[in-house]
């Protein structure tokens, strides 16, 4: 039996016109007028029996004739506007009374349009709290996600499908003080419950370091105290050593494009590279991968043999033209600034983590190791968390994105590289994104991480890789990555740059959607796409853990007169360019 059981004396109006999905309804009586709100649902009689249509109401008006008697061509505008009271609403989807086996089902799909006159009744009080009740048992392919309550029926649930949140990626988006962190650790805990879950978190701040729990694995990149203490792996800090860089971003790193010999030093240390990997591959009897490695094959090899072949090249004297004289090789001087950046760089203990003291990473199974704690699922026999938080938050600015990208190369080539019918798919949350994959390229190496989640975004699904992107500036973030994400979560947005990216991801039809911006409350969003049957607002329910915002209240801690700070701990820390303690 349909949950939609009207009589038409309920009708709040009669359709006037239609134009693919938007419908103006006439509404006769102005008591029922001031009922409707913007943004509430409607329910419209289809020309089809057994389905009802169901829109959103975008715009309610109100042309009383007095208004206009003043007008010179009364007539004339009686023709145009006949009607009085009228409601501009868009259709979203329908509900069929039986599909199949199944009784009163929602699907976002438009196969009718109403007829001219059809009823049009409001759906609110007991039919909307069924409706929404029939929203939320949807049957998804695969296990649903609970993201919150929708904030038209807080007794409703509001459930994501989590295999079309990660297959066609999400953007999730906030002003600071929004609850954008909030909304990432509720999808968190989520994804951590899960029997064989698989992800990866970019946190850029360490403020996901409170998400406890047996899916949870926290790692961190190895900063100068880490070194120190020779921790490894097995310690959860990661080293992230040179050799697995590729070629281009081992040129951003070292080489100064400005210099008039840059062609000259790139190409001799490609050269250099690939003799230092064949001599690493032979030495180790690694025949198999000698006849098709290449630059950018992850096969480690020792710098300082780059670095003695390109000091000879740069001290070369050659046979002159007559008889015992010498000359200048053709790179006799070319290359010191190349040496100078990769001596200056090996030395600087900030990167420690790209040339480990360890002798572990510069061995050919390193990588299987490193791989393994990446990429292993929760129900690897590993016994590692699903959910893999990695702490940058010690990794220099400079190279930042360079080296998370780095990881998400890692993760998108290992992906690449299993055989089809093998892949465990994996998800990247990318906090901070506009940090590292920017729209504005001001470094070499922002064009490195750049290309990389490029083709994570319009490859990845191929692969079994999903992106989140997460940030406060969607206008900061790559375009091209951004319109790859099929799935938006936008919380409370202020800036007017932000709110136009926001608005250029929206359908056509819900483009009003965006005018709520500005007022949404704290841990309110947002939600459109492919992952949940109906666009509207939800109230994000509060993760278990809360994750370490940072934020502080000033007054509170300003009127306490026993606040104070550690500032001895601080200046130490900056001195040691760590915040371990």
């Amino acid at each position: 039996m349909t949950i939609l059981n009207y009589q038409d004396s309920e009708a709040l109006g009669h359709v006037q016109s239609v134009d693919t999905a938007t419908v103006i309804v006439r509404v006769d009586d102005t008591e029922a007028l001031r009922t409707l709100q913007v943004n509430r649902l409607v329910a419209l009689q289809s020309s089809r029996a057994g389905q009802h249509l169901i829109g959103i109401i975008q715009k309610i008006t109100r042309t009383a004739v007095e208004e206009r008697a003043g007008s010179a061509d009364i007539e004339r505008l009686d023709q145009a506007f006949p009607e009085v009271n009228l409601c501009r609403i868009t259709l979203i989807g329908t509900l069929l009374t039986r599909a199949g086996s199944q009784s009163n089902v929602f699907r976002r799909t438009l196969e009718t349009v109403p007829e001219i006159e059809a009823n049009c009744f409001a759906l609110e009080g007991e039919k909307l709290t069924r409706f929404m009740e029939v929203i939320s048992a949807v049957s998804a392919d695969g296990q649903r996600l609970s993201l919150g309550h929708y904030s038209l029926d807080t007794a409703a649930e509001a459930f994501l499908n989590g295999n079309k949140l990660f297959q066609r990626h999400a953007l999730v988006v906030g002003s600071t003080g929004s609850g954008k962190s909030w909304t990432t650790a509720r999808l968190l805990e989520q994804v951590a419950e899960l029997k064989s879950a698989n992800a990866i978190v970019f946190d850029m701040h360490g403020e996901y370091g409170s998400m406890t729990g047996d899916g949870f694995e926290h790692l961190r990149i190895a900063g100068p105290a880490d070194i120190d203490a020779a921790k490894g792996l097995g310690d959860g800090v990661l080293h992230l050593p040179y050799w697995l860089l590729t070629y281009e971003a081992l040129v951003s790193m070292f080489v100064d494009r400005s210099d008039t010999n840059a062609p000259n030093q790139a190409m001799l240390m490609s050269r250099s590279i690939n003799e230092a990997k064949r001599e690493f591959l032979i030495a180790g009897g690694h025949h198999e991968v000698l006849a098709n490695f290449t630059i950018d094959s992850p096969v480690p090899f020792p710098l300082r043999d780059v670095l003695e072949k390109l000091s000879a090249l740069n001290t070369e004297m050659v046979a002159g033209s007559r008889a015992g004289s010498e000359k200048q090789g053709d790179f006799f001087g070319k290359l010191s600034r190349l040496i100078q950046r990769l001596e200056a760089k090996a030395t600087d203990r900030r990167l420690g983590f790209l040339f480990p003291a360890q002798a572990d990473a510069m061995e050919y199974a390193f990588l299987d190791k490193l791989v393994g704690k990446l990429l292993a699922g929760s129900a690897a026999k590993s016994g590692l968390g699903g959910v893999k938080i990695i702490d940058f938050s010690e990794v220099p600015s400079d190279v930042l994105p360079l080296i998370v990208g780095l990881v998400a190369r890692l993760a998108f080539s290992v992906q690449q590289w299993l055989p089809s019918g093998n892949r465990h798919p994996v998800a990247l949350f990318c906090d901070e994104a506009h940090l590292y994959i920017p729209q504005d390229v001001s470094s070499s190496a922002a064009e490195n991480a750049i290309a990389v989640f490029e083709r994570v975004a319009k490859e990845g699904r191929k692969y079994g890789v999903g992106l989140v992107v997460i940030s406060q500036r969607p206008s900061e973030v790559n375009r091209t990555v951004v319109s790859q994400c099929s799935n938006l979560v936008a919380m409370r947005l202020t800036n007017g740059d932000d709110q136009s990216v926001v608005r250029r991801l929206l359908p056509d039809s819900l483009g009003g959607f965006s005018d709520l911006l500005p007022v949404l409350d704290t841990g309110e969003a947002l939600v459109v796409g492919d992952a949940i049957l109906l666009p509207t607002r939800i109230r994000v329910s509060m993760p278990r853990n809360e994750p370490l915002s940072g934020t502080i209240d000033f007054w509170d801690k300003w009127s306490d007169e026993t606040s104070s700070s550690d500032l001895n701990k601080a200046v130490e820390g900056w001195r040691r360019q760590s915040l371990q303690r």
